[in-house]
């Protein structure tokens, strides 16, 4: 239960873009270990989130591991990650969970698995793997790695997927 507020304090950080922050209500659908299970009701998305157990730096926003479904997009356990550095412009961002490898599309701080097959197998290596890093070179030019115990993301994924499924 101790993850819980990190995780409620995750969700009230700020985004990096222009946008205005997301200030709808959140549903706590459950906390499992270090990962938390949301939804929230407008636009309708549910989503398993956690914050890594080793970031690797300082950033102005609280970095994160995300597995979210948007209903009205069709879309099913997307990744999202928010990176806890920005990334220099010519660096690769690579997802490692256990002896699987993932190439993943970038913006300047966050990442995204490049298609639904993609994003399935990374569910799936979550599923059966202990912790994952997500990789890649700073703006300064020197590597890091954000490391996620996945302890509890299995069922914290399947709590987002059936919340928005009983909706």
């Amino acid at each position: 239960m101790k993850a819980l507020p990190l995780l409620l304090a995750l969700l009230a950080a700020p985004a990096l873009s222009a946008e205005a922050p997301d200030v709808s209500p959140k549903i706590s659908l459950g906390v499992f270990d270090r990962w938390g299970a949301f939804a929230d009701p407008a636009p309708r998305r549910c989503y398993a989130i956690a914050q890594p157990v080793q970031a690797g730096g300082a950033s102005r926003w609280r970095p994160f591991a995300s597995i979210a479904s948007w209903p009205a997009r069709g879309a099913r356990n997307q990744l999202h990650i928010r990176l806890s550095r920005e990334r220099d412009a010519r660096a690769r961002v690579t997802l490692s969970v256990g002896e699987r490898r993932f190439a993943l599309i970038v913006g300047s701080a966050d990442a995204w698995s490049p298609d639904p097959r993609t994003d399935a197998a990374i569910v799936a290596a979550i599923r059966s793997g202990r912790s994952m890093s997500v990789e890649s070179l700073s703006r300064s030019g020197q590597p890091f790695a954000d490391v996620y115990a996945l302890r509890g993301a299995a069922t914290a994924i399947d709590a987002a997927s059936l919340g928005c499924a009983a909706r």
